[in-house]
């Protein structure tokens, strides 16, 4: 379970001195100001809100990448603070950027991930190959993820996203330049997920 209480985040902005002389102004952004939300264990849960509402924002801060000004931040028994790993190892974060090597095949690119959360290869390798099959992903892991499509490129950054099994999900607008199958393929994937089979995760 996710638990977010009065989140709040304030960034500074610095504007060009007035009249092009002297100090540059100083304005404080809030970014996030007392978001609250609640995602239960085997739901799946939707942040809406228009461009720059600070969606991502929040979801940084959730994730531990980013620190909170204010509020609280709960997943399972843990309180969450910036680069903190215990609550990071509870949580698959697909960003919007995908970010991935491009320069490696799928399979490093999956490989890689499972090293950073200290999994061993053996298990690694099992499970990069569960992904590949329930992502149909197979045919893609020993290529270089370089010229990808986004679809392609999607489903590799959850396969990363998911190789040490967490119990929760942070996905950051995953459909973003999909085409209408390959959004439908994510949709089927995340409801699947929700299963007994798929772990139960949210």
């Amino acid at each position: 379970m996710i638990i977010v209480e009065d989140l709040r985040k304030e960034f500074v902005k610095l504007g060009k001195p007035k009249f092009g002389i002297g100090k540059k102004t100083v304005e404080r952004v809030k970014a996030v100001d007392g978001v609250s939300f609640t995602a239960q264990d085997g739901a799946i849960l939707g942040l809406l809100g228009a461009n720059g509402a600070g969606k991502t924002t929040s979801l940084r801060m959730v994730a531990s990448l980013l620190r909170a000004d204010g509020g609280k931040i709960q997943i399972d028994d843990v309180h969450v603070k910036e680069g903190q790993t215990a609550s990071q190892s509870r949580l698959g974060i697909l960003s919007d950027a995908r970010g991935l090597y491009p320069r490696l095949t799928s399979r490093e690119n999956i490989h890689y991930y499972g090293k950073l959360h200290g999994m061993e290869m053996g298990l690694i390798e099992k499970r990069t190959e569960q992904l590949a099959h329930w992502l149909d992903i197979s045919k893609l892991l020993d290529r270089r993820t370089e010229g990808f499509s986004q679809g392609e490129r999607m489903k590799i950054a959850l396969a990363r996203a998911l190789i040490h099994d967490p119990k929760n999900i942070i996905l950051d607008e995953p459909t973003n330049g999909l085409d209408v199958v390959a959004t439908r393929a994510l949709r089927e994937f995340l409801r699947w997920l929700r299963t007994a089979e798929g772990g139960g995760k949210c």
